[in-house]
């Protein structure tokens, strides 16, 4: 090979490189997509281009392709326990909703001395919520209006998977079996319970339950190339947690944890233990994860296959890169937004659309800014 060959060769490859990390160093434009929502909390879009999201105090918002909001929520929901943490919550489409129409929620249900999280579904005919379903309440009520969890995944086999909070003041049951608290539940899409579920064939243990150990999971995301299952959680001060959920498996609180007490005192002194899983990747300080999504999609192609991690404390979306199950990098998208941030969903587009939980909430969208000088940083 001659010299001047070689030279157009390394400098394409050199091109390739810049352009590469051009792409890596992404600008963001974000504008509002829909305003006048309080403390939103899950968003979906539907096959036409609108798209549904829950109110945490009880309502069901649409929103035509635009962003605009229909003026009257969705007429005939269930009645919500609202306050605090508690209300309406997680939201999520049959992966067969084309044929069936089935949309699943997560609430808070009951009243302040006996509440829990509840899994319903139900239809959508001109603007009302109809054939509604109780699927699952978790066991046992509490007393207190926070830690419900919330979060809804389908499996391929179409199974969910439903995650529970501890109740704060609920902790032990975390470790308990005969308990809905602090777990990851598995049912089938009728409520009924999978055949195959890990602890299914234990007279000690309530056969909804996929996994245990946890306390405040609110990111439930499943990989459609493998079906892995990715779960984060929020710790208290610090030991924030990344999981890869397995059947059967108990991840650690309160006995193993790296956060501590609000009040500074020890939860534990273990940070592993045998026969727990550890998590893949610790928040400490707290960043208070919320929603999660893995970005599959046009306008950010070197992203594909990554999760994006909505950030209450912090408030930004942090992007996981990964490879082979392992954390390659976790770093702020720095978005700069200052507001906390309920979720974060990758639309049709392939645009993110994050939800604000403020009173005064709204549905942000982020795309790629064309013009980085006017950009929202890297």
């Amino acid at each position: 090979m001659n010299l001047s060959k070689l030279a157009l060769i390394l400098s394409l490859a050199a091109l390739m490189l810049l352009s590469a990390d051009l792409r890596a160093q992404a600008t963001f434009k974000v504008e509002s997509f829909a305003g006048g929502l309080e403390h939103p909390w899950s968003l979906v879009f539907l096959p036409d281009g609108r798209a549904l999201v829950t109110e945490r105090p009880g309502r069901l918002r649409i929103t035509d392709a635009d962003g605009r909001l229909l003026e009257e929520p969705v007429e005939g929901l269930p009645e919500v326990y609202a306050d605090s943490q508690g209300g309406l919550m997680g939201l999520a489409l049959h992966p067969d909703y084309d044929d069936n129409g089935w949309i699943y929620l997560t609430l808070a249900h009951g009243a302040p001395s006996a509440n829990a999280t509840r899994v319903v579904r139900g239809r959508l005919a001109d603007g009302r919520w109809t054939d509604g379903q109780t699927l699952f309440t978790a066991v046992p009520m509490k007393d207190t209006p926070v830690h419900y969890g919330g979060r809804i995944a389908f499996l391929p086999d179409r199974s969910l998977l439903v995650s529970i909070g501890d109740g704060f003041d609920y902790r032990e049951h975390a470790q308990r079996l005969d308990s809905h608290l602090g777990k990851i539940i598995r049912i089938n899409d009728d409520g009924s319970v999978p055949a195959d579920n890990p602890l299914v064939d234990r007279e000690d243990a309530l056969p909804e339950i996929f996994s245990w150990g946890h306390r405040n999971p609110q990111g439930l995301v499943v990989d459609p190339t493998n079906a892995r299952i990715w779960s984060h959680e929020h710790g208290p001060r610090g030991g924030d947690e990344l999981n890869i959920i397995r059947a059967g498996e108990n991840y650690g609180w309160p006995i193993a944890t790296h956060g501590v007490d609000y009040s500074g005192a020890r939860v534990t002194p273990y940070t592993t233990r045998p026969g727990m899983t550890d998590p893949l990747l610790d928040w400490t300080p707290s960043i208070a994860p919320a929603g999660m999504s893995r970005y599959e999609g046009e306008m950010f192609p070197e992203w594909r296959g990554d999760l994006l991690v909505a950030s209450l404390v912090e408030k930004t979306i942090r992007r996981i890169v990964l490879e082979n199950d392992e954390v390659v990098s976790d770093e702020p998208l720095g978005l700069k937004l200052g507001q906390r941030l309920r979720d974060v969903v990758v639309g049709p587009d392939g645009a993110l659309y994050l939800l604000t939980d403020e009173s005064a909430g709204a549905i942000l969208r982020v795309t790629r800014d064309t013009e980085p000088s006017k950009g929202q940083g890297t």
